[in-house]
């Protein structure tokens, strides 16, 4: 049996409920879905339509010399040596660099902080080993991940309408190939083994347990 890891699922499910993150991969039975705030998602691909073709070095001295060249693409990989898992998940923006080979980025709309690398890492490291790794096409050599984060600074109301500063910040993930590899190892032994425990501080755990309660009940 083999396992689609979504990256997406690491930096939130994973870390908070290893029950529900099982359930969902092994089981097919994903947490209700909690509607995403609209606002942020039309910043965010706004953000992104407008950096296609543009070098992130334009917008800003600090962030890396690249050149913009796809948006929210699909990736999909082979098998992560010794595990059953595959990586198959859409990444935010690649990059071309100067020397021809490539930067994963993932966009974000939020407070910049130095925990949102260690948070991300596992996600932007998927999205290396699947373009490095893919199940089809040509292999895309990626030599820079990083977290390219917008957050409003300032706002200006002026000609009728209102004008939000939102200076661009660069956090760069660095390369672990070990760390990956050891991290997506221990998501397979977890799917390996038996359904995990309840977790207490899981509200949506908690719901199925008082729900589970009611109907022996009723």
């Amino acid at each position: 049996m083999t396992y689609k890891l979504s990256p997406s699922d690491f930096a939130y499910l994973y870390e908070e409920c290893k029950r529900c993150f099982y359930l969902k991969i092994k089981e097919n039975i994903p947490r209700p879905s909690t509607p995403f705030p609209g606002v942020f998602s039309a910043l965010n691909s706004m953000v992104q339509t407008k950096l296609i073709g543009k070098n992130l070095k334009s917008l800003s001295k600090d962030l890396p010399d690249c050149t913009v060249i796809n948006q929210e693409i699909f990736v999909e990989s082979k098998i992560v040596p010794d595990t059953s898992c595959y990586i198959k998940g859409k990444y935010d923006l690649l990059c071309k660099n100067p020397d021809d080979t490539y930067t994963v980025v993932d966009l974000k709309i939020s407070l910049p902080s130095e925990e949102k690398i260690e948070k991300y890492k596992a996600q932007l490291y998927s999205y290396k080993f699947a373009l490095e790794n893919p199940t089809s096409g040509m292999p895309v050599r990626i030599t820079k991940m990083g977290l390219l984060i917008f957050y409003p600074e300032n706002v200006d109301f002026m000609d009728e309408t209102s004008k939000v500063n939102f200076p661009p910040k660069w956090m760069e993930i660095p390369a672990d190939e070990e760390t990956f590899f050891k991290f997506i190892k221990e998501v397979d032994d977890l799917l390996s083994g038996p359904v995990p425990e309840m977790n207490p501080a899981c509200k949506f755990c908690e719901y199925s347990k008082i729900r589970n309660n009611y109907e022996v009940e009723y």
